[in-house]
This record gives C-alpha cells, sequence and structure tokens, in this order.
C-alpha cells in the first residue's frame, strides 16, 4: 500500500487565507502534525499541551525524548497559559526580552506551566517559550486556539529546513500538513536563553545575536563555550547535540579570524581531495566560488558573501540540502568572524561537522 504524502497548503504571508489554512488548525486539534513556516526555519507543530501529539512529533522525527522542544505562542496573554504566569509578572530580565524581541527568532526558558506535558520538555520543570514574527505561523497558533510545540520540520539530526520542499523531502510520508509560507528569511534557529539562571545564560545563538541581548539586559550573559550533550542526556535546550544541523556528507570546516586564510586552507583541501579522486563539494561565499571551482569543487553552492553573515546564514541550509542532492562524498567551507549572527554560523558548522572546527594556524 502507498504511504499517504502531507498535503501542501501555499498561504500567501501578505494576504493569509484563513479558509485555507482553517483544515490545517483542525487537523492539529485532532493530534495531526503540521509543518509550518516561521521566519528561522520550519517548525514541525503539534497541539501543545497535548501529550500524545507532542509524543507523535519524536516519532516521526525519529528524535530522542531527552531533546525538549519549543513552545511556540501568538500573543503575550499566551504566555500565562505555558507558565502560569502572566506576561505582566515575568522575571524583569525576561520581561526585558519579550518586550524587545518578540515576536521574533527569540526563544526564552522560563518555569513550565502544568498545562504543558513533561514530554515536551524532556521532564523538566522548565520550558522553552517563542513567539515567531512569520504572520502564518502566528495566524495558525491563533487559529488552532493553543500553542504550538514545534522543534524543526526534519528528520532527527539532519539539515533543518528553510523550505516547503526541504520539509517534503525529510517527512512528506510522515506528517499531514505542509504549510507552504514561502521561504524562511533568517535561515538559522532562534537564540535560546535561561532567564531562570541568576546570570541569563546563552544556550544556543542564533537569530538575536549575544550583543544585542546584553545591550538590552545591561549585563553579560553566561556564554558556555560549545557546549554540547550526548544523545542519552536530557539537553536543557532544543539543538545542543554534539551532531546535529548534518548533512549525508562529511563537512570539514575551516576557521581564522582573517577569511581569506581560512579560505586559502579551504581550497587546499579542495585540491588535495580531488587530486585523491573525492567527489567534493564547496559551500563558499559569493567571492569565493569561481575559486573552488577552479581548485577541483565538483559542485559549489553560495554561502552569502563575504563580511555579510545575514546573508550567509539564509543560504546555509539549503546549500548543504543542494550539495547533498548533488551526491558530493565531502563539503568543504571556511569561517571567518564569529560576533553577532555569524556566532550562530559557526555554532551550526561545529555540529553539522561533528563537534570538528579545524582552526588555521596564523599566516606568519
Amino acid at each position: 500500500m502507498p504511504r499517504l504524502l502531507a498535503k501542501i497548503v501555499v498561504i500567501d504571508p501578505q494576504n493569509i487565507d484563513s479558509a485555507a489554512l482553517e483544515p490545517v488548525a483542525k487537523g492539529i486539534i485532532a493530534r495531526q502534525l503540521a509543518a509550518f513556516p516561521t521566519e528561522t526555519v520550519y517548525g514541525l507543530g503539534a497541539d501543545a499541551f497535548n501529550s500524545l501529539a507532542v509524543a507523535a512529533i519524536f516519532a516521526a522525527k525519529q528524535r530522542p525524548m531527552t531533546d525538549p522542544v519549543i513552545v511556540h505562542i501568538a500573543d503575550m496573554d499566551d504566555i500565562a497559559a505555558v507558565t502560569d504566569v502572566s506576561w505582566q509578572d515575568l522575571p524583569p530580565n525576561a520581561l526585558q526580552l519579550a518586550q524587545k524581541f518578540w515576536p521574533g527568532p527569540l526563544t526564552m526558558i522560563l518555569p513550565r506551566g502544568a498545562r504543558v506535558p513533561l514530554v515536551a520538555t524532556a521532564g523538566k520543570d522548565t520550558v522553552a517559550v517563542r513567539m515567531p514574527s512569520h504572520p502564518v505561523a502566528r495566524a495558525l497558533i491563533r487559529m488552532a486556539g493553543v500553542p504550538l510545540a514545534a522543534p524543526s520540520a526534519n528528520r532527527f539530526g539532519h539539515i533543518s529546513p528553510t523550505t516547503a520542499q526541504h520539509v517534503a523531502d525529510d517527512l512528506g510520508t510522515r506528517i499531514a500538513w505542509i504549510v507552504d509560507g514561502g521561504p524562511s528569511q533568517v535561515g538559522v534557529e532562534s537564540t535560546i536563553v535561561d532567564v531562570t539562571t541568576s546570570q541569563p545564560t546563552l544556550l544556543r545563538p542564533g537569530g538575536v545575536s549575544a550583543e544585542e541581548l546584553e545591550a538590552v539586559l545591561g549585563e553579560k550573559l553566561a556564554r558556555p563555550e560549545r557546549f554540547a550533550v550526548q544523545a542519552n542526556e536530557a539537553a536543557p535546550a532544543p539543538g545542543m547535540l554534539l551532531s546535529h544541523y548534518a548533512p549525508e556528507a562529511k563537512l570539514l570546516v575551516f576557521h581564522h579570524k582573517h577569511i581569506d586564510l581560512a579560505w586559502r586552507a579551504a581550497l587546499q583541501e579542495i585540491a588535495a581531495q580531488t587530486k585523491i579522486s573525492r567527489r567534493v563539494g564547496a559551500l563558499a561565499p559569493q567571492e569565493y566560488l569561481q575559486q573552488a571551482l577552479a581548485a577541483g569543487a565538483a559542485e559549489a553552492a553560495v554561502f552569502g558573501a563575504v563580511g555579510d553573515a545575514a546573508l550567509a546564514a539564509q543560504s546555509l541550509y539549503a546549500g548543504l540540502r543542494a550539495l547533498d542532492k548533488a551526491q558530493v562524498s565531502l563539503i568543504v567551507t571556511a569561517i571567518g568572524q564569529t560576533d553577532g549572527i555569524a556566532l550562530a554560523l559557526q555554532d551550526r558548522l561545529w555540529r553539522a561537522a561533528g563537534g570538528i572546527m579545524l582552526e588555521v594556524e596564523n599566516d606568519d
């Protein structure tokens, strides 16, 4: 018997068709899974208050139950339903961040409300909460009448999806609905900050930079360096596993604060691997695409432009997926700056490479 395919519903973010979105909302209430767009990546949503629905997310993604999911809300008043505290009574630092960065690519770790099942939080009494800025996401949450528990809509550990087609490629036979609201604009997941600690702690860099958060808080964030947990450990937040966001091909990432030195090493590696008959793919900024091909890369995908980390973030996952589709056996890339959103890029590439970052020595 052929497997059922997810029904794709195309929604214009600038002119949301409520009638077209309504069956998806009703499906969510009936414990069906629905992928939907956010400004960061596409999420795989279920009724956050229904433990069976949330458990179905883990089954569809083959995600370990030790990895919590983010609960998405549409409005500030929804905070009370997921934390048992009204938004006006949030701790001062949480309230500051919510008023500045919500809706947007920021997730906060807050006390778990009684209605949120422990399956969504990996058994913890804290919950990851975010208010996305994508109009289709917020419309769907409002229409469903419940917050949506939603990790990224991909196979566990694989490259996150930034288009509806990416979702279909990974989960098209495992879920009921895919809402196509166009490509994600940020391109990497949300920043996660734990505000239940005495000093707010950056658990995952993302679409809001650490510098922006610190400017609002008026204090430094605690920043565990390249923090990672193993698959059998309960993670404090989503996306904390050592191997994550990974392509099928092996990934090599070169790093130097000067991007030209990082790419010089990367180009040498491409040439060396090509000589031993490896089919190499290059994930390269526009300025290095032709050099990568000249060095012997069989395929090259655009990774933004030098000095434009936001543009690189938008193209990261699509580029990795394109190189996988081209069936390269090795992907080579390089990264320079690590401030702002570039810190999120470094984090994602480090995890996608299995926790290995090749540091290039200073050029003497």
